[in-house]
């Protein structure tokens, strides 16, 4: 896994849905993130965490390519911004579902 910039992130995944727009997927995960590298032990003594300091890690991946970011409570407007252009730019390649009309339903159960 590669730990970007967020600038840097948002070219690599812009690259992966470019990549993917024909076959493949790209899985974003998304979670809350506090700077830990190594599990707690659970009976250990666990660290008291400033909530001051929430950050959030950002994970993409198709097929072995992987990347992530960080990203913190001071860069979290400018980054949603972006990353939401982003998503919108390529969004269009989604498949519509195939809808049946309702008359041949109607036909089928009578």
């Amino acid at each position: 896994m590669v730990l970007l910039e967020n600038d840097a992130f948002l070219t690599e995944l812009t690259r992966l849905f470019q990549k993917c727009r024909t076959s493949g997927s790209v899985v974003i995960t998304l979670k809350k993130y506090d700077g830990r590298t190594k599990p707690v032990p659970r009976k250990g003594h666990t660290e008291s965490f400033d909530p001051a300091d929430n950050k959030c890690l950002i994970r993409a991946s198709e097929g072995k390519k992987k990347i992530s970011t960080v990203v913190s409570t001071k860069e979290v407007i400018k980054f949603q911004m972006a990353y939401s252009n982003l998503l919108r730019a390529h969004m269009d390649g989604l498949k519509k579902k195939d809808k049946k009309s309702k008359s041949k339903k109607t036909k089928a159960t009578q």
